[in-house]
């Protein structure tokens, strides 16, 4: 079966989560509905409209969000002014209990793509007695070796966008933390260094996009590339911020008990690491989906029919 039908949500609001952050939320779908949440990917890249149509809308009452900083969610990252050191994994997964609880919701299925699969595992074993479900694609686990990949060992693929993309950052720093490196850029109380910085973020997140479609419109949105930028490299530098080195893979076992399906792309570079069926094996109530000719990309031909036949298949438990 294909996507669903587009959608408008029935609800929405800014959910005041302290430290001077209010997150944006939307309800589409059924009011009565299996629960479901979607965390979106980035981190920093907002949720869309897109979404919504991988859960059967008579099934399901879909819940959205844009996570800290991004999207439509105050203040933005893309100010400067924006303080992101109240911007980690565990002030997401404080605000998503803070938003179940003001929407009475118990437990819901957590639907998560690349940065969101990080934050559904985290939240998972942080709060598993509130997840019924996790479907999750372009998975990700928050690793050192995960950023060190993305940041510097896919320059043996790609040695002519990473040779610009490293040439970003002062020489003396070229042979070090590139996430660091830009993170810091990007904090420049010079806008046009920032400006530099995030545009040659964003022409290395498109270069090494392995699959159609290569082009990422939003990433010639300035404000939008400012505000992925910093939160990336924010996370990046700082190990996602999950208090140490490959934790969600060394907790994995605390899933045990909640249904899982893990969809991926056979071209998708996470794969190179391992890190999907590493994580299936320690998550033994997990589903590994690989779909050939697809990279990372929820959106993708094939990938976006298996999950939404994962969604289907827990509809109705």
């Amino acid at each position: 079966m294909g996507l669903y039908p587009d959608i408008e949500p029935h609800d929405h609001g800014l959910l005041d989560v302290g430290d001077g952050n209010r997150v944006y939320w939307e309800v589409c779908g059924n009011p009565r509905g299996k629960p479901a949440v979607v965390l979106h990917g980035g981190p920093g890249s907002g949720c869309t409209p897109f979404f919504r149509r991988y859960f059967d809308p008579e099934a399901y009452r879909i819940v959205l969000l844009d996570q800290r900083g991004a999207g439509r969610s105050t203040p933005p990252a893309s100010d400067p002014a924006t303080d992101l050191g109240v911007n980690t994994v565990g002030h997401l997964i404080a605000d998503l209990e803070l938003l179940r609880r003001h929407l009475g919701i118990g437990r819901w299925l957590v639907w998560g793509v690349s940065f969101g699969s990080v934050l559904g595992l985290r939240y998972a074993q942080t709060h598993p007695d509130r997840v019924s479900e996790l479907v999750l694609t372009g998975v990700a686990t928050g690793s050192r070796a995960e950023v060190e990949l993305l940041t510097r060992g896919l320059g043996r693929i790609f040695p002519e966008a990473w040779e610009a993309f490293r040439a970003g950052v002062p020489e003396g720093e070229r042979d070090g933390d590139l996430a660091a490196a830009y993170h810091r850029l990007l904090r420049s109380p010079d806008a046009a260094v920032r400006a530099r910085a995030a545009r040659a973020w964003t022409d290395w997140e498109t270069a090494i996009v392995p699959a159609p479609p290569r082009s990422v419109p939003r990433y010639e949105d300035a404000a939008f590339r400012a505000g992925f930028a910093r939160t990336v490299t924010h996370y990046f530098a700082h190990d996602h911020w999950l208090g140490g080195d490959e934790v969600v893979l060394r907790d994995a076992g605390s899933l045990r008990g909640i249904p899982g399906v893990m969809v991926q792309g056979s071209l998708d570079f996470g794969n190179l690491l391992g890190i999907p069926w590493r994580l299936q094996q320690a998550w033994k109530d997990s589903e590994l989906v690989l779909v050939d000719d697809a990279g990372h990309n929820a959106g993708a031909r094939g990938i976006a029919e298996e999950l939404v036949a994962a969604t289907d298949r827990f509809r109705a438990a």
